[in-house]
């Protein structure tokens, strides 16, 4: 395959192998022969192994657990291939990790996802690519162009596919994804209600309130990212203490740490459908009411639109 930048080049970390060949199998090019290794005491060695110069070159990275070490490897990779005489570097980054830190909760607080997008930028790279930020705004952290992919349109498709449209309701778990979850609502026509909880500290949640009448419905939860899974679990049992029929869960991003995956299976959610934007582990394909979501041809569709100087954003409209 080739673009307007020169030949098309796939480079894949070891964030997510599977998500990577994946897109590679769609756009029918092979990746890249790399080596991404670490020396005895950690420290990340990156060698590219064809001839990358003139190329216009992609590289596949989620910065999920661990979270510094991933992150590591993409910048390496990107000075790699800088020196390598590249055209062009996009940053393919299918979950941004450090995305939650988007402002200053409190005095003397970094601003890490804008430290996180200096540190790319200034490594190399021409260009970003991302899916579902946790915060639009981000794009602006980057002093180069930015693409936010959108995963609701898979979700929609899956939602049809999987359910009665008739009877449902979109909820946001809270006041800050109501623009998320009204966007998806528009798309299926259904109405919106929202959970207001209070966060006593970080990493737990306590469910205050349901606003909206969720009595009969199946209710469907969407959110960018699931952690720990309490929110998600809360919310749960708020909306079935509200007459809700099920409760089903829409979320782009699978951070799931700790024991979020057993919290989940043994929860009153009916299923939690996610992205493979972070690679699922063997407790994830194992669990009982977890669903991945493929993310590859959306990826690899933006990535040809990209090479080929074609608008990404008619991809949702």
């Amino acid at each position: 395959m080739a673009g307007k930048n020169g030949a098309i080049k796939l480079v894949a970390g070891n964030s997510n192998p599977a998500l990577a060949q994946a897109i590679a199998d769609y756009l029918e090019t092979p990746l890249t022969k790399a080596v991404v290794r670490r020396f005895a005491d950690g420290e990340v060695f990156v060698e590219i192994q064809e001839n990358v110069r003139g190329a216009d070159v992609f590289v596949i990275q989620s910065t999920s657990a661990p979270a510094n070490d991933h992150l590591m490897e993409l910048l390496i990779i990107i000075d790699a291939l800088r020196r390598s005489s590249a055209r062009r570097i996009t940053a393919v980054i299918p979950y941004f990790g450090y995305a939650r830190q988007d402002r200053k909760p409190g005095p003397r607080t970094p601003i890490s996802a804008k430290l996180v997008a200096n540190l790319i930028a200034r490594a190399g790279t021409d260009r970003i690519m991302t899916l579902d930020l946790h915060a639009g705004q981000i794009q602006g952290f980057f002093d180069i162009p930015t693409d936010n992919l959108y995963a609701s349109p898979l979700m929609v498709r899956d939602i049809r596919d999987h359910l009665k449209l008739d009877n449902i309701m979109v909820v946001s778990p809270d006041v800050g994804g109501v623009a998320r979850a009204r966007g998806l609502a528009k798309r299926i026509n259904a109405p919106l209600a929202i959970i207001d909880k209070r966060r006593e500290r970080p990493g737990e949640s306590e469910v205050m309130n349901v606003i909206g009448e969720v009595a009969g419905y199946t209710c469907i939860l969407v959110d960018d990212i699931v952690d720990s899974g309490g929110t998600l679990i809360n919310a749960a049992d708020a909306l079935l203490a509200q007459g809700a029929n099920d409760v089903y869960a829409y979320i782009s991003h699978g951070v799931l740490s700790g024991g979020a995956v057993a919290r989940i299976t043994q929860s009153r959610l009916k299923e939690l459908v996610i992205t493979d934007s972070i690679q699922p582990t063997a407790a994830v394909k194992e669990a009982g009411n977890i669903r991945t979501l493929p993310i590859a041809q959306l990826i690899g569709e933006a990535i040809h639109r990209t090479a080929v100087e074609e608008s990404v954003s008619s991809l949702f409209d």
